[in-house]
């Protein structure tokens, strides 16, 4: 899954296909901003703060977080004898409470706990709560009028935020059902408002993000079933957006990916060539950009090792080569390390597939 939140304009995810490492799978996390709306050039505004503490200020953990994953609770569950409280996914790796360091006896479920939970995240994270002005109140002598926001994250950007921290902590259950959540209200939008880009542009991510989930879990079908989707959301975009064009070039891969692993390798070759055309077309006029550059050869080298598994020896080393050809001429400033450590392992890859080099390790 990537850690950027797609409510969030920030740096474009990766392509994180695990397969022979060809792809960062790493990236920092993005920092979510709650947009403040005003109703008028005289609105005034009030920093939100929240008592639980999730507010982007303090951006701490609140009473309703697990100390494991860091998000929200999911399946609250209560350790015996102590009664701590963590995502019955988190504690049931331990023998002990991480807190209290207490022989942990049993695990019981915390249904009220869980209860003001999933109480605060249709109150306050909900994409599908319409703004009203119930909440407006004049302030000063001025009467300017004050919109107190949710909890000070966008809706939608806090539920995916929740899923990243679970992910990564490998509460994967946990990230599936808030990104569910996030999902089913996007599509309300979509009925509402119709297809708009940036809601196709949000949904298309977090059906991405809900398709890592299922691969996570070994659903390789649910998977692929959320990366189509994802597809087809991101097809109705404007391919001018690198963002985009980035976005709708990984879950090509990602579908890739999985047919290669299930062995049908020509469904593979198919996703990975759809991938390429994508990615060569958005560099067409920015071959300027590295980062496009080294995804063209990450798509390259895709599509000639599907070529090789298929007995396509000729078309596979052309391939190979065209990828060595567009990184060795590829020119990185210096303060772009990122970039060039990626290019280097991607090249060292491609060297060990040409002939006389077929016995090396990646």
């Amino acid at each position: 899954m990537t850690s950027v939140c797609p409510f969030a304009k920030s740096a474009r995810p990766d392509d994180a296909s695990p397969r022979k490492s060809m792809d960062n799978h790493s990236r920092d996390q993005a920092e979510p901003g709650g947009k403040v709306r005003r109703e008028s050039d005289d609105s005034a505004s009030v920093s939100p703060k929240c008592p639980f503490g999730y507010d982007s200020h303090t951006f701490k953990l609140g009473p309703l977080s697990c100390v494991i994953c860091q998000a929200l609770l999911y399946e609250s569950s209560k350790c015996v004898p102590c009664s701590h409280k963590y995502c019955k996914a988190c504690i049931s790796r331990f023998k002990d409470c991480p807190l209290c360091g207490a022989d942990i006896e049993k695990i019981e479920p915390d249904t009220d706990l869980q209860d003001v939970v999933n109480r605060f995240i249709d109150g306050h994270a909900r994409i599908k709560r319409p703004h009203v002005k119930t909440n407006v109140e004049e302030v000063g002598s001025e009467n300017k009028i004050v919109i107190y926001e949710d909890v000070s994250l966008e809706r939608g950007a806090f539920l995916v935020q929740q899923a990243m921290r679970a992910f990564r902590a490998q509460n994967i259950e946990s990230a599936k059902s808030r990104l569910s959540l996030c999902a089913e209200d996007i599509r309300e939008q979509l009925e509402r408002l119709g297809n708009t880009p940036e809601l196709c542009s949000q949904l298309g991510a977090v059906l991405g993000m809900l398709g890592d989930c299922c691969r996570s879990m070994g659903d390789s079908g649910c998977a692929i079933s959320f990366y189509e989707e994802s597809v087809d959301f991101l097809s109705k975009l404007s391919m001018d957006d690198l963002e985009v064009t980035h976005a709708l070039s990984v879950s090509l891969n990602k579908i890739g990916d999985l047919k290669y692993y299930d062995g049908n390798i020509q469904a593979a070759r198919s996703y990975y060539n759809r991938s390429l055309d994508v990615r060569r077309n958005a560099i067409k006029d920015r071959s300027d950009v590295p980062s496009q550059v080294l995804d063209v050869a990450v798509s390259l080298a895709k599509v000639a090792d599907a070529e090789r598994s298929l007995g396509n020896e000729d078309l596979a080393l052309r391939g190979f080569e065209e990828a060595i050809k567009c990184l060795e001429s590829l020119s990185l400033s210096p303060k772009e390390t990122g970039l060039e450590q990626r290019r280097l392992s991607v090249l060292e890859f491609l060297h060990n597939q040409l002939p006389g080099s077929r016995d090396m390790s990646v």
